[in-house]
């Protein structure tokens, strides 16, 4: 039977966040692989040609632009979820981010990578990485 984290805190723990807040920035997260592949794909967008592309509008658009700032917002997110991680834990962060963003518990992150921490820790470090997103997104 595995332990799943309890969404609300004590007010008195120094990581504690409101219980639909914390789901709320659990669930940005979950976005990253989404974020990441949508920003890849854009990429392959800015290096076509537009030359022969003509769409008759009424308004001026520039899709290379339009990409850019499609980019930027997905770069920006993704960054707020890696810069949390790092701050949560340089030496943890790639352990972090892959259970924030893939949602998986301690027991299948432990399996999977191996993770040289002991649930404890582990479980410190997620609750202090949510505080810190939720710092950083405010």
């Amino acid at each position: 039977m595995s332990t799943t984290i309890r969404p609300e805190l004590s007010d008195k723990n120094k990581y504690w966040i409101d219980r639909h807040r914390y789901y709320e920035l659990k669930h940005f997260c979950m976005q990253y692989d989404i974020w990441k592949q949508a920003y890849d794909s854009l990429d392959s967008l800015v290096r076509m040609n537009y030359e022969g592309l003509r769409v008759k509008s009424s308004n001026i658009s520039n899709p290379v632009e339009r990409c850019a700032d499609s980019r930027a917002y997905y770069y920006e997110r993704m960054m707020m979820v890696e810069k949390a991680a790092k701050e949560t834990d340089s030496f943890f962060a790639d352990y972090i981010l892959k259970a924030v963003t893939t949602g998986i518990s301690y027991e299948k992150l432990l399996v999977q990578t191996g993770i040289p921490c002991c649930k404890d820790k582990y479980y410190e470090l997620y609750r202090r990485f949510f505080w810190i997103l939720n710092r950083i997104r405010n």
